[in-house]
């Protein structure tokens, strides 16, 4: 039975009930109101149960909601997290990048001056290996050319 049809009952025997002249006391039905007090007794502590088990349904309620809400807000971190690490290793991946393009450009730039200076150097020694070959062809030329004057002006008599 519910404890507010009870506490209903109980009103009603009140309202019922014969006033006292010049009190505020009443006379009430003694059989009725002990039996609604019985009444309550065994309903009121079935009523406490009703309320202890909702009580302890809304805290395991309320502790998976927290629960769940603790999963989310720790997901959400880990992503958030990872967005950032991300974004980090995209930046320093990008930085690496530019530092490799940049020491690339430098070697390069460098194997260019040494190629250069090579080149200038290998062409350098070419030019002296052939001012001396054309200094000794000139030579053998005007060897040639002077004992073939000599030989010339021998065999005129």
């Amino acid at each position: 039975m519910d404890i507010l049809h009870l506490v209903d009952r109980l009103e009603e025997l009140f309202n019922e009930s014969k006033p006292i002249w010049f009190t505020h006391s009443v006379v009430v039905d003694e059989d009725r109101m002990l039996d609604l007090i019985d009444q309550m007794r065994v309903t009121i502590p079935e009523e406490i149960k009703k309320s202890q088990q909702l009580l302890a349904q809304r805290d395991r309620i309320l502790a998976q909601a927290q629960e769940e809400a603790s999963r989310t807000i720790a997901l959400a971190r880990e992503k958030a997290d990872k967005i950032v690490a991300e974004d980090h290793i995209s930046a320093a991946a990008k930085i690496k990048a530019e530092e490799i393009v940049a020491q690339a450009h430098q070697e390069s730039e460098q194997t260019r001056r040494e190629a250069d200076e090579y080149v200038l150097q290998t062409l350098e020694a070419l030019d002296e290996e052939l001012s001396r070959v054309i200094s000794q062809v000139k030579n053998g030329i005007l060897a040639l050319k002077s004992t073939r004057v000599d030989a010339s002006q021998q065999e005129k008599p």
